[in-house]
């Protein structure tokens, strides 16, 4: 059996292991349109300051070890153009390589505005792989004093954070007026406040128009629908796209965010074809429909499990709840399920219930305060989603919370939880726990 992965990243090379694991007498093509094989893409911004030293710590397996070690033909620098679905073959600019059962794994790209005016300029770049990281570096001199960085999601505030430990003076412009993606506005304004206090000035309700150059032909301004402001070098991380402009004509179905409909099992409409990552759609339990998350955890379950399927080791995509967390300066963000305009737009008639309290008993050294939000169902009091800010102890909250909407429990049930406590880890009452009794 001839199986051919698109994509050496995070779900492709998990679904090929998956593959030469259970299937020794399997033939595994991988195609991939870079150089590097399973690396870490969330650990880019803490590249270009120096907190991971080398891109080489980044790397899971290199493609030698994919080769030698496990058999595989991975092939590198093949970008794939086109699919044949009757005859079964992919081709790029140089090959074709037919399948019997096909992965597309090609994961997604940086969304750089085509309106915007000078765009081509040097010093502008995205961030989603390790040469783009090396460009950024290679860029990061000391001339380089100001940097603008368009979009307040994840990618935008770790960025900002491990550029201002290289003293760099960092904008941030932000088409909405939240800094955070998903955060609601009381929490939103917390990550606002952090971000001030670490001299990061915040530009939010702009839009950018356009860049202008200097001499050199490097960016020098960067224009909004309300000022011009000068800048040495410009990051946009606006959001991705599915890596699928090479499907058209192909049959597959698309979601709206051109990505990839997928099944439970990871096949598409098409027989022996199959999709997982950040091109492919994955279920969401709470709205109970197909959306687009593109996160590492995603791809990685999805990869796996699509190994699997292709295999015949059924094995269905249980789905995600969309749970995040961050490190931003001194503060710890994290979000799990909906937030209450997700819930409102599927016509949830929603509440809120926050707390400012203690991660630790309150007369024990070790306390820090720790901000929670729940959203929950107005009629029966399922929780729909969670939000924490905090210096400790949101990551053992959202990790809770999240395993608690896979299960969909009310409010009431997280009361009932049984958790633990000792003075230097908790209050009697979780912090959770708090929050969904002020209801």
């Amino acid at each position: 059996m001839d199986y051919v992965i698109i994509g050496g990243d995070a779900a492709g090379m998990s679904a090929a292991m998956q593959i030469v694991r259970n299937d020794k007498g399997a033939n595994v093509t991988v195609l991939e349109s870079g150089n590097y094989y399973s690396y870490a893409q969330c650990g880019l911004p803490y590249l270009l300051s120096g907190v991971v030293e080398d891109e080489e710590q980044l790397v899971a397996r290199d493609v030698q070890t994919f080769r030698e070690k496990h058999g595989i033909d991975a092939r590198v620098e093949h970008t794939v153009t086109s699919i044949d679905t009757k005859k079964k073959t992919v081709s790029g600019d140089h090959f074709t390589v037919p399948y019997d059962k096909l992965l597309i794994a090609t994961g997604a790209r940086p969304i750089v505005p085509s309106d915007w005016g000078g765009g081509s300029l040097g010093r502008i770049h995205t961030l989603k792989t390790i040469p783009d990281a090396q460009q950024i570096m290679e860029n990061l001199t000391d001339e380089v004093k100001h940097v603008t960085i368009v979009g307040g999601g994840y990618i935008g505030l770790e960025v900002a954070e491990n550029l201002v430990l290289l003293n760099k003076k960092v904008t941030i412009i932000n088409r909405s007026e939240l800094l955070g993606a998903g955060f609601e506005k009381q929490m939103s304004t917390l990550i606002e406040d952090e971000a001030k206090k670490h001299g990061v000035e915040l530009l939010l309700g702009e839009e950018v128009t356009s860049f202008e150059g200097d001499q050199d032909g490097n960016v020098a301004k960067v224009k909004t629908n309300r000022q011009s402001l000068d800048t040495d070098l410009v990051l946009v991380a606006v959001g991705v796209t599915p890596n699928t402009n090479f499907l058209q004509g192909s049959g597959l179905h698309l979601s709206d965010r051109k990505a990839i409909k997928v099944n439970a099992y990871l096949e598409t409409n098409i027989p022996d074809i199959y999709a997982a990552g950040d091109c492919a759609t994955q279920y969401h339990r709470l709205k109970q429909k197909d959306d687009f998350l593109p996160l590492g955890t995603h791809a990685n379950k999805q990869g796996r499990l699509a190994g699997l399927n292709m295999i015949g080791l059924a094995r269905p995509f249980q789905g995600v709840v969309g749970t995040a967390i961050m490190q931003f300066f001194d503060l710890t963000l994290a979000r799990t399920g909906l937030n209450t305009a997700e819930a409102t737009d599927l016509g949830f008639p929603c509440a809120v219930s926050e707390t400012e309290t203690s991660t630790s008993a309150a007369y024990h050294p070790n306390a820090e305060r720790l901000h929670c939000l729940l959203v929950y169902h107005g009629d029966n009091e399922q929780v729909l989603g969670g939000q924490f800010i905090g210096k400790t102890g949101v990551d053992k909250r959202v990790d809770v919370l999240a395993t608690a909407l896979y299960f969909y429990v009310t409010m009431e049930e997280i009361e009932n939880l049984d958790l633990s406590y000792a003075p230097p880890y908790n209050s009697v009452w979780d912090p959770l726990q708090q929050t969904a009794r002020r209801r």
